[in-house]
């Protein structure tokens, strides 16, 4: 499948979507940074931030999050308080969102943001100074116990916890501090929850697995080939392809393998701050790193592109978009946009036909975009601003505070006697657990048969998806109940480290097109 389409939801939101976390209520937090100066959207009357800390407005009366509404594509402003500048973000097996750090007054801050009954009694809740150090470009990874791992930021090359374990308050890592440099930084290194329960992490051309427990480094992996740098701001991004439990047993667990792809040779900051923008890496790397021996196997992308966002398709296809041809990431540090998104397919046993073009946008994603999937399939996308402030005249590359969503192919009408739809499914899911998925479907086409796969939401930043991870589970029966009706009985997750506790979205996927995905609640409170 190819081509696709885009529609504009919204001109204007009245922010720049600098980051991105889908809830399990259907509603889509977005949030830039409150040092940017007004936004372009109000908050409620007689709400102002007051921040005498701030470096643009010491009284704020603009809104820089928001909340927005997937089924009414609507949107209300939500009031943050402190610099939520270049931060991250998980969500808790409860469903609510942890965000840390930032800048300035924001560095140490732990917010909190929990879906309710009533939206319009739900906003951000602050904890300052909650964090051990500065995390300001750091990255997180929900884990197997419910926790949240916080690796790195500018200069912290260490990691912590939340909750806070009782001490100590934070955990050196040398091999953050060997991976990067005062010019050309390791920021936002890519995270992915192993299995096995280790933690993989990469940074620039190394990667390492971690054993956050026993704060012991277990092995390196070899450095993906090639030279280019592929972390902030040389930015890249890595996803873990799916996970698949089909045909193993509850007793086995299933292999790991990581892709990486983007980002810019080495020194290509440096020449951008002097007006040179070098071409970006066109070079993707996949590492199965459960094997023995481990080894790079290197794929070309149809184009270079630096800042790209990599997605989990329910399919198990990867959707790379955003991004440019030439330049890195930071203040007007690239150019040449790239406009076609493009359709990653891993299980094509020929590799020269494994990328897909797509139908492009119109509007350029530089710096400071973000991208997510929704239940729907559907993958929105915002943000964008390589300024220091909000700048829409006189450059080539205005602020862009415009919401817009691409529908992959498997949304096109042509394919809907082909498109199960859940009807029932069980909302609770405990591991190793054999649950039903009631679905209907029109077609069936047998030698295809069905897929059932759980889709952790991603928050999204940087060009960087934290915590998404797709689950192939395993379907051990299916029954036809009448002419369009059938029930699958299928096999949890293995445990925590497959499948971290929380919500998930489920899908069915029939000849490689998905359902609406229904929520469910993966493991124990």
């Amino acid at each position: 499948m190819s081509g696709g389409n885009w529609v504009l939801l919204h001109s204007s939101i009245g922010i720049s979507a600098m980051h991105m976390q889908l809830l399990r209520n259907d509603k889509v937090i977005m949030f830039d940074r409150t040092d940017f100066g007004p936004s372009n959207l109000s908050l409620p009357s007689g709400h102002c931030r007051v921040d005498p800390n701030d470096f643009a407005l010491t009284t704020d009366c603009t809104a820089h999050s928001i909340l927005y509404d997937i089924s009414s594509n609507t949107f209300r402003p939500l009031m943050v308080q402190t610099d939520t500048w270049c931060s991250s973000g998980s969500v808790l097996p409860n469903g609510t969102l942890v965000q840390t750090g930032g800048y300035n007054d924001g560095e140490r801050v732990v917010r909190t943001f929990s879906p309710c009954a009533d939206d319009d009694l739900c906003d951000w809740t602050e904890l300052p100074y909650y964090l051990s150090v500065r995390r300001w470009y750091s990255s997180n990874q929900i884990l197997p116990d419910g926790r949240i791992i916080v690796v790195g930021g500018r200069r912290e090359f260490n990691y912590e916890f939340y909750p806070k374990n009782s001490a100590p308050a934070n955990y050196a890592l040398r091999f953050l501090k060997e991976t990067s440099d005062e010019i050309e930084n390791n920021l936002y290194p890519f995270l992915h929850l192993l299995p096995d329960g280790n933690l993989f992490i990469f940074a620039n051309t190394r990667s390492i697995l971690l054993d956050y427990v026993k704060n012991q480094v277990l092995r390196e992996f070899p450095k993906i080939p090639g030279g280019d740098k592929r972390n902030y701001p040389s930015t890249g991004s890595s996803v873990l392809l799916p996970l698949l439990l089909t045909g193993l047993k509850q007793t086995e667990l299933p292999e790991a393998e990581v892709m990486v792809c983007g980002g810019a040779p080495p020194g290509a900051f440096y020449l951008s701050q002097q007006g040179m923008y070098v071409g970006a890496s066109r070079t993707c790397g996949r590492l199965k790193v459960t094997d023995p021996d481990p080894v790079w196997i290197m794929e070309k992308m149809p184009m270079g592109r630096v800042m790209p966002d990599m997605l989990l398709l329910p399919t198990g296809e990867i959707f790379i978009l955003n991004g440019a041809a030439n330049g890195t990431a930071g203040w007007e540090s690239a150019t040449n946009p790239v406009l076609n998104p493009v359709l990653y397919h891993p299980y094509e046993p020929d590799s020269t036909r494994r990328f897909t073009i797509l139908d492009s946008s119109s509007i350029p994603r530089l710096y400071h975009s973000a991208a997510v999937l929704i239940p729907d399939g559907r993958i929105l996308v915002g943000g964008s601003n390589p300024h220091r402030k909000y700048n829409f005249t006189g450059v080539l590359y205005p602020t862009e505070l415009s919401l817009e969503a691409f529908s992959p192919n498997y949304l096109a009408p042509e394919y809907s006697e082909l498109r199960p739809r859940v009807v029932a499914v069980e909302t609770n899911v405990s591991y190793r657990e054999t649950f039903t998925v009631a679905f209907e479907l029109s077609v069936y086409r047998p030698e295809h048969g069905i897929s059932v796969t759980l889709l952790a939401p991603s928050f999204t930043t940087h060009s960087f998806a934290m915590n998404q991870r797709l689950v192939v589970l395993n379907v051990v029966g299916l029954i036809q109940n009448s002419a369009s009706a059938y029930q699958a009985s299928v096999e949890g997750p293995t445990n925590a480290s497959v499948a971290p506790p929380g919500y998930y979205m489920v899908f069915v996927v029939h000849v490689g097109i998905p359902t609406h995905g229904v929520w469910v609640k993966i493991g124990q409170d």
